[in-house]
């Protein structure tokens, strides 16, 4: 299974020690994630939805990974629906048109933001601010209060601010798969 940001199954964060338990059994109930694929080898035509999760990992690399930005690109461009949450948003950064802008750009989105950053006492240890990022990608940030449910939907692309976020989300998510 890969690796579950800790944070993320939290008590506080999740609604209770009853949701971490059943989160955690469905997780390593999850065949699919004990035999994940490479984005390489993923056919956009054999998925109705892309989906990415948060955590501090898409900091790291999907923020320059090309293949990445493939699938991203290639899932806007066709209309399909996008669902992009917390920090995963970096994976955005990726993406480039041979004009030199994002296809995500003008598109208004939500993500960790700079205040969050900062109340949890992340802000001074990022290389840099997730939110300083997607502005300057030329996207129109949308910023809720600190720690509450936020999602912004703007044509097929759906994104969560935080983890608070992440049930707001996967309905509408699933709103559009419908």
């Amino acid at each position: 299974m890969p690796t579950v940001d800790r944070a993320s199954l939290t008590p506080e964060i999740v609604g209770g020690p009853d949701v971490v338990a059943a989160l955690t059994t469905a997780l390593h109930a999850a065949a699919e994630l004990r035999r994940p694929i490479t984005l390489e080898s993923a056919d956009l035509a054999e998925y109705a939805a892309v989906f990415y999760p948060g955590g501090h990992g898409p900091m790291e690399d999907l923020a320059v990974d090309a293949e990445s930005a493939r699938l991203l690109a290639g899932a806007v461009d066709a209309g399909k629906p996008v669902g992009v949450m917390c920090h995963g948003l970096a994976a955005l950064l990726a993406t480039e048109r041979p004009d030199g802008t994002s296809p995500f750009t003008g598109y208004r989105v939500t993500g960790f933001t700079k205040a969050e950053e900062i109340q949890a006492g992340l802000a001074e240890r990022a290389k840099w601010i997730l939110e300083d990022r997607l502005v300057a990608l030329g996207t129109r940030f949308s910023a809720g209060e600190p720690w509450a449910p936020h999602v912004v939907v703007d044509r097929n692309v759906h994104t969560g601010q935080n983890p608070a976020s992440s049930a707001p989300l996967a309905a509408e998510l699933l709103k559009a798969l419908s």
